[in-house]
């Protein structure tokens, strides 16, 4: 088969496409002929050898990736014969393999594709969906709410804008240059700011006039999510999943309570437990949310052969919704 082989840390240009050997599925386990395979930022940092939420690879080469969704072609000893055939999608949990034209993965890890959603769109669900989505439980959104959600035209941002909106909340979506605010304004924000802009916090207030934010989704922290947080009323929330400067925003608890807001972090073990300690329950949340049509993926397609462009282009901000590679 074909996959994407990292043979040592560094560069994007380290990520090389070859021939390898097909993987044979071992007990329990099914063999997925990968028709699309998700890449996280988090594969970006693993690939340069960094260590945070997942610890980087422990020998090399490796074959990066842990979203993928296709076919069953086969089965390891002791695995339901009925996935035989089946159309289904897998978080492959700590055990990377998905940038490749095959795949193996616990049977225990599967989800059948629901009818109307694609590969590509399922992968976006099980990874970048399941995240939104447990992000959310962090929160109540209603037509009270004002939400700002920063890097509005990325994977979870478009979702949590269309979720959002369908609680009946008025969002104001940050991204970067005309191309992406009219994206994120295709998706249903109510304003959609160009954070590119030194003066992007007062084009907010003007929009807002006498109203506050009640809540900031921050994944890029820095001075994009310091300025967004100022926007934020007495008893705002500033939920943090992530960041792009060198390092989380965060205040002290005497800030916090000057400001009259909270700030959470809710990314690893708190949400696992807000979810009862089964990821799974999220994942079928997710799927479910983009089957009823409720949530809608954004996806943004590359070649297998090209994941070195996909990793580049999503680490200098080039891509819109989730990254998803085809082989």
């Amino acid at each position: 088969m074909h996959a994407i082989r990292l043979h040592a840390f560094g560069p994007a240009e380290n990520l090389t496409y070859e021939e390898t050997d097909t993987p044979t599925p071992g007990p329990g386990q099914v063999r997925i002929a990968v028709a699309a395979a998700g890449v996280h930022v988090l594969d970006t940092a693993l690939r340069e050898g960094e260590t945070g939420p997942l610890p980087a690879p422990a020998e090399l080469p490796t074959i990066p990736g842990r979203e993928v969704a296709g076919t069953v072609d086969a089965l390891g000893e002791g695995a339901d014969p009925g996935w035989l055939g089946k159309n289904v999608v897998a978080h492959l949990g700590m055990v990377p393999g998905g940038y490749a034209e095959a795949a193996v993965t616990d049977a225990t890890r599967l989800h059948e594709i629901p009818d109307g959603l694609d590969p590509a769109e399922a992968v976006a669900m099980i990874g970048t969906g399941r995240t939104t989505l447990g992000i959310l439980q962090f929160t109540e959104l209603g037509p009270d709410s004002i939400a700002i959600v920063p890097a509005a035209a990325g994977g979870i941002g478009t979702l949590l804008v269309q979720y959002a909106k369908n609680a009946g909340a008025t969002v104001i979506g940050l991204a970067g240059g005309e191309a992406k605010t009219a994206r994120v304004r295709e998706n249903g924000a109510d304003a959609a700011v160009d954070y590119t802009r030194p003066d992007w916090p007062a084009h907010v207030r003007e929009f807002l006039g006498p109203r506050t934010a009640t809540i900031v989704f921050d994944s890029v922290g820095g001075d994009t999510g310091r300025a967004a947080v100022d926007l934020l009323g007495k008893g705002g929330q500033h939920l943090v999943f992530g960041w792009r400067a060198d390092t989380p925003l965060t205040f002290t608890d005497d800030e916090l309570a000057a400001r009259g807001i909270t700030s959470e972090s809710v990314l690893g073990p708190k949400m696992l437990e807000k979810a009862g300690g089964d990821i799974r329950t999220l994942e079928l949340r997710a799927l479910a949310e983009a089957a009823a049509g409720r949530l809608r993926p954004a996806i943004h397609r590359f070649p297998l052969a090209e994941a070195a462009a996909a990793h580049r282009a999503l680490e200098t901000r080039g891509t819109t919704g989730k990254v998803v590679l085809i082989p």
